[in-house]
Parts: structure tokens; sequence; C-alpha cells
């Protein structure tokens, strides 16, 4: 398949995985701890790897609470439903590698916000949004935005540590139902974009097998730089890659 220029369509990076460099927040939070806003991903997992500095990733599963060191070198990743909080222990900054690139984007990401929030589709949205840019207006929305998803997480994680998981599992479906209208357009992004790419391989593999490796012609690199440094994501400052072969969101 070629684009209408006659060149190859580009491809995403493997797996279709999505790319940013992230240093959490700085900001103390009320429980003292100083990192990024808790939240889960409903149909992404999540890898972190450690290229400078120290710190943690606390993490809130149905089996329990974790409080991960990161360091460099070290890598973290934890799976779809898992309430994650990257803390910051100075100078940390990370890779962060995303299953299903776009899908976070789309709105696959729900914070830890308290169950009234959650309950309510309008005041959720409305919390969670940040106004455009990277000025103070943004800095202290971010800011504010942190706070309530640590508000909501402190009471799931007590519950999770005195040994009730109810309170976590109930969080799930709370994100779960704020989503679900969403699906169609995920799975048009996921089409498009990680099984587009293992089927790409079963196209290559089936060519191999029949001899007839025609496709290595079409071999080539790519390259990318940031579109976008110092953005406010969900656990800090981000530098964000539009990356060949995905889109947008």
């Amino acid at each position: 398949m070629v684009s209408e220029s006659g060149s190859a369509p580009p491809h995403p990076l493997p797996g279709a995985v999505g790319l940013s460099h992230l240093t959490p927040y700085d900001w103390e939070a009320a429980d003292g701890v100083c990192g990024g806003s808790p939240h889960l991903h409903l149909v992404c997992t999540e890898a972190y790897v450690v290229t400078g500095g120290r710190g943690a990733v606390q993490t809130l599963s149905p089996d329990g609470y974790r409080d991960i060191p990161l360091e460099p070198g070290s890598v973290a990743w934890f799976t779809p439903g898992t309430v994650h909080r990257m803390v910051q222990g100075g100078g940390l900054r990370v890779t962060v590698l995303m299953q299903n690139s776009g899908l976070p984007e789309a709105g696959d990401a729900v914070f830890t916000f308290p169950p009234e929030v959650l309950a309510d589709p309008r005041r959720y949205a409305a919390a969670a949004a940040l106004p455009p840019g990277t000025g103070p207006e943004t800095a202290a929305a971010a800011r504010r935005r942190r706070d309530l998803a640590v508000e909501g997480y402190v009471g799931l994680r007590e519950a999770l540590v005195a040994g009730d998981p109810e309170p976590l599992l109930a969080f799930q479906r709370a994100a779960a139902g704020l989503v679900r209208e969403r699906v169609p357009v995920w799975r048009g992004l996921w089409r498009a974009g990680a099984l587009a790419a293992a089927e790409r391989t079963g196209a290559q593999l089936d060519a191999l097998a029949a001899d007839e490796p025609s496709y290595l012609a079409g071999a080539t690199a790519y390259e990318t730089a940031p579109t976008r440094r110092e953005g406010f994501g969900m656990c800090g400052r981000r530098d964000e890659y539009t990356l060949p072969g995905t889109t947008a969101v």
C-alpha cells in the first residue's frame, strides 16, 4: 500500500505504542507527598523507564497497595485498572511507554476524584479539564486537579491497606461507567493503530512463508522530536510526541 505521493505510509513505533517524557510535579499534596495525579487506565498498560533521579510509583490494585522505588535503569509497568501515582524523590525523569497510542489521549484515563464527583459526568469533566497553554493559570488548574485526585486516592488507599478492596472496586466500576460511551471511538483508534500493526506483522510472515518478501523494498527509517514540551500531564510536566502512523486526539 502506498500513499497518494507514492511513498509508503508512515509506521508507528513498535506495537503502535505511545511515547512521552515525564518529570513528576514537585508540588506537595495534603498527605505530604510531592507528585502527580492518581488515576487509572481502562484498557492500556503503561510502563515507566527511569532515565534520571529518584522517586517511586504508588499503585492500588485488588491485590494490594505497593510503593515501587524508581531509580535510573529501573522499569515498572501496570495493567489496566491499576491506580497509579508517580512520586517525586528528586530529579526523577521517566520515559513513558503507553499501549494503544491514541486511546489515553481519547479519555482512557480516569482520575481518582471523590465519589460525588465521579457520580456526575459534567462535574467530573469540569474538574478534569485544564485551560490551554503552559502558563500560571494552567499550572494552578493542574495543581487543583491533582489535589482533588489525591483527596479521593487517600481514601481508596486507606481502605485497601485496612483489607477492604471494595472502595477501589467501586471506583473501577465508576470509571468504566464514565467512559463507556467512548468505546466506539476507541475501537476505531485501536483498529487503526495496535491491531493494524499486529496484522501488518501477520502479512509479513505470510509473505516470507510464500517466498515473496517484496515488502522489504519499502524499508525506511523515521525520526521525530517532541512536538510539545513541558505540558501539564496527569503525573507531571510532559514532553509529548506526535508519532508517525498514529491519530492525534
